[in-house]
């Protein structure tokens, strides 16, 4: 039976073990990464309660090792694989190593006082025992208790972990497990993790459990944020979500993952210095960025918790992946709005951008700003009554001028009105005018010829009110002065103007509507007039 050799400083083990990978997820997360690397297909970790202990075992049906492989690579603390066999694809998946420093097994140590290693590789079998308590007390070179060596063996290739005397005592969550496992991998098609308690009772670690804790709305493939022309196109991949609401602080999810092989290499970030946005409450996802495994420095930290964003290739990373943040930041403010003005026309039947485009400026920007606060879709269902009333209180064109006009013109120069033609609006606005009149009175006058004989003061043929007083001639001296008014001062000279002097940049929305609401109120003093047929004048 073979002696197996571990030489170190006992030190190491208990910084870079017991520190660096006190807590479960993490320490598990080095075991699979084991697995993954040695071509496994499945890794299985069974958790055991007996009374007051607990047991964990980690099943994997990778290549194994031989007592070759367990003397010159397993025991060998800090070896680097990728320099001593080649960073090349694994024969069964094509998978290329997660691991690089060697440091991973000390995760053991960090778990449990008493590791049990079983493994098979071509038809052999090797056991051997790693104590914590025997391991501190030796001095720089520690032997494992070995209890198989290159035992023949009908089972298949594959290695089991067994991890006892654990250092932990509270239970076993098993969902909690997996969910911060789903964060630390991103699991392929032929890499199955499972979880298994003593009853039976299985849990599997995949990609969407990472992201089961949130209510998706929008998504963005990262690849198709990287332009054409970018360095990175076809170096990065992976998939950003936003939620529907803010993303609870203490979940873990806030922020962009980095993973490279598979594996998380930089925690959930956000790749600005300004974060003060309400956007990054809403922001989670994934970017795989492999590429970083092969350059010439090692960039990712021991614990793969962070990159090294001094290194200047990854300073130019981060940069980049600050303009795709702020390219969904934006792209997510236009879905977001174009979402909740669907949502508000449903609630309310209020067309919102039609509603908008009717407004001069000044009242549009207004008005935004208090559907903008109150449509936000958590208080959509909520704040829905305001907004039908501010649409009361501000409805299409909002204008007073417009809303008072006299029903015997606003019909009829709507489409000019709507559509801005503001001069042309007017110009229809006082020819509609005295057409009424011709049609009331049977006279084909028109222009001041027309109003002067209509509203005379003594021989008047629209008689407003009494005129056998001082008041009610000037009531019609009145009508007939600003009807008079508004022919000469407006309708004629637009009739011999050109058209393009009539466009909205030369004739405003306000002079308009002042034009309009004159005739409008020419209109009104008409009502219950009593027409007085008469010829018409030579």
């Amino acid at each position: 039976m073979s002696d197996y050799e571990m030489k170190f400083d006992p030190h190491t083990i208990e910084h870079l073990g017991v520190k660096m990978y006190s807590t479960l997820p993490p320490a598990l997360a080095e075991l699979i990464s084991n697995a993954y690397d040695a071509d496994s297909g499945n890794v299985t970790l069974d958790f055991w309660e007996v009374g007051s202990n607990k047991f964990i075992s980690i099943k994997d049906d990778g290549t194994g090792m031989s007592a070759t492989d367990i003397q010159q690579r397993f025991l060998v603390i800090g070896r680097n694989r990728r320099r001593h066999d080649g960073d090349k694809p694994t024969p069964r998946f094509g998978r290329y190593a997660t691991g690089k420093k060697g440091l991973g097994k000390l995760a053991l140590f960090g778990l449990a006082k008493e590791i049990t290693i079983d493994t098979v590789k071509d038809g052999k079998r090797n056991r051997f025992i790693l104590d914590w308590n025997e391991l501190l007390d030796a001095d720089g070179v520690y032997n494992p208790k070995v209890e198989l060596s290159d035992e023949p063996t009908d089972a298949s290739n594959g290695t089991t972990i067994k991890l006892s005397k654990l250092k932990r005592q509270s239970p076993f969550d098993l969902e909690a497990i997996a969910n911060s496992l789903s964060k630390i991998f991103i699991v392929d098609d032929n890499f199955n993790i499972n979880l298994k308690d003593q009853h039976g009772h299985v849990v599997s670690v995949n990609n969407a459990r990472r992201y089961s804790g949130f209510e998706q709305q929008f998504e963005w493939d990262v690849d198709s944020l990287v332009k054409d022309d970018s360095p990175y196109k076809n170096k990065l991949k992976g998939t950003l979500y936003t939620s529907r609401t803010p993303i609870r602080p203490n979940s873990g999810l806030r922020g962009i993952s980095l993973f490279s092989r598979g594996k998380l290499v930089n925690n959930p970030e956000f790749f600005s210095n300004s974060t003060s946005s309400h956007f990054f409450q809403y922001l989670t996802g994934w970017i795989s960025v492999d590429f970083i495994d092969n350059l010439d420095d090692d960039v990712i930290s021991t614990n793969r918790q962070s990159i090294d964003w001094d290194n200047e290739e990854m300073a130019l990373l981060r940069e980049y992946l600050s303009t795709i943040i702020n390219q969904v930041n934006n792209d997510w403010r236009n879905k977001r709005k174009e979402k909740k003005e669907k949502e508000l026309e449903v609630t309310t039947g209020i067309d919102t951008n039609q509603w908008m485009s009717t407004m001069p400026e000044d009242i549009r920007q207004q008005a935004s700003k208090i559907i903008d606060f109150l449509g936000e879709e958590d208080a959509l269902e909520k704040y829905s009554p305001v907004i039908e009333a501010l649409h009361t209180l501000v409805p299409e064109y909002p204008l007073l001028h417009w809303r008072y006009l006299n029903d015997k013109i606003k019909d009829r120069i709507k489409v000019f009105y709507t559509n801005k033609q503001y001069g042309m609006a007017a110009d229809q606005g006082t020819k509609i005018y005295c057409e009424v009149i011709r049609e009331i009175t049977g006279l084909s006058l028109d222009g001041t010829e027309l109003v002067n004989l209509v509203f005379s003061p003594k021989e008047p043929v629209i008689k407003l009110c009494d005129t056998s007083n001082k008041t009610g001639m000037s009531i019609q001296s009145g009508q007939r002065s600003l009807s008079q008014g508004v022919i000469e001062s407006f309708r004629n000279p637009a009739a011999h103007m050109p058209l393009d002097k009539l466009v909205p940049e030369r004739y405003s929305e306000l002079d308009c509507l002042n034009v309009l609401s004159l005739i409008s109120y020419l209109f009104e003093r008409m009502d219950g007039a009593e027409i007085i047929k008469e010829k018409e004048a030579e």
